[in-house]
């Protein structure tokens, strides 16, 4: 008995809480005048804390759908542990390479973006969906771009 692959797009929403709470911790330190741990991530204000819940475990990577409504780039960075920030701080080294840009450069234009980069960065999120319910992702908006304006998400084959 075959099964029909069909496919699945999944969408990267903002995780408020965790955004709220990396953006607590850098807070504290800074009001403390302490240093971060050796290696700690602390995020940046132009960076946020993205999701994608995995429904399916074997997923085959087909595309990218990101939408910019104004110039601008954004930076999609995976995150390669299971992250629960209450008590782990995130580390740099769990900061996955590559990382998928895109950028638009005025209104008129496409999208562009490293096709490589993204097709290999779409085949790891295939391999952690294996393992993993929820992957989190820190978003960067540079040169404009603001998360209201951006919307993404990802496709697979079931």
């Amino acid at each position: 008995m075959a099964s029909e692959a069909s496919e699945i797009e999944l969408v990267f929403t903002e995780d408020t809480q965790l955004t709220k709470c990396m953006r607590i911790r850098a807070l504290g330190l800074q009001q403390k005048n302490a240093k971060p741990q050796e290696g700690e991530k602390l995020l940046k204000p132009n960076e946020y804390i993205y999701r994608l819940d995995f429904g399916k475990q074997k997923l085959k990577f087909l595309w990218w759908k990101v939408l910019l409504k104004t110039p601008g780039k954004v930076i999609i960075t995976g995150t390669s542990q299971h992250w629960t920030p209450d008590l782990t701080n995130l580390m740099n080294r769990q900061l996955l390479d590559p990382s998928a840009i895109f950028w638009k450069e005025t209104d008129d234009d496409e999208i562009q973006f490293n096709e490589a980069d993204a097709q290999e960065f779409g085949e790891r999120l295939c391999e952690l969906a294996k393992i993993r319910k929820v992957m989190f992702f820190v978003l960067t908006f540079t040169d404009g771009a603001e998360p209201a304006n951006v919307s993404c998400s990802v496709g697979f084959k079931t």
